[in-house]
C-alpha cells in the first residue's frame, strides 16, 4: 500500500472537510474494488461449510459426542458446540 498526501490529491474544500474530523491521522481508504469473500477463491470456505455440516450430522443423527467429535476433528470441545448450535 502506497501511501500519498491528501493535499496532493483531494480538491481543497474536500480536503477541509476532512481535517474537521481527521486532522493530522492517518486514514485508510479501502477500494472501490469489489472483492471476493474470504476463502471464496481458495475454496477454505466451502471446505469449512462441508466439514461443519459433517460434524452437525454425526452429532445430531449418529449421536456421537462431543468429545469424540473434538478429538477426530482435532477442535476443541468449544468449537464443537459452536458448530453444532450456529
Amino acid at each position: 500500500m502506497k501511501y500519498r498526501n491528501a493535499s496532493e490529491i483531494l480538491p481543497d474544500e474536500l480536503l477541509k472537510e476532512l481535517q474537521k474530523f481527521a486532522s493530522g491521522e492517518i486514514l485508510y481508504i479501502p477500494s472501490d474494488q469489489n472483492r471476493k469473500e474470504w476463502g471464496a477463491a481458495s475454496g477454505a470456505r466451502q471446505y469449512y461449510k462441508q466439514r461443519n455440516e459433517e460434524i452437525r450430522q454425526q452429532y445430531f443423527n449418529q449421536n456421537i459426542k462431543v468429545d469424540v467429535l473434538a478429538k477426530s476433528y482435532g477442535l476443541s470441545e468449544e468449537t464443537i458446540r459452536k458448530i453444532l448450535y450456529r
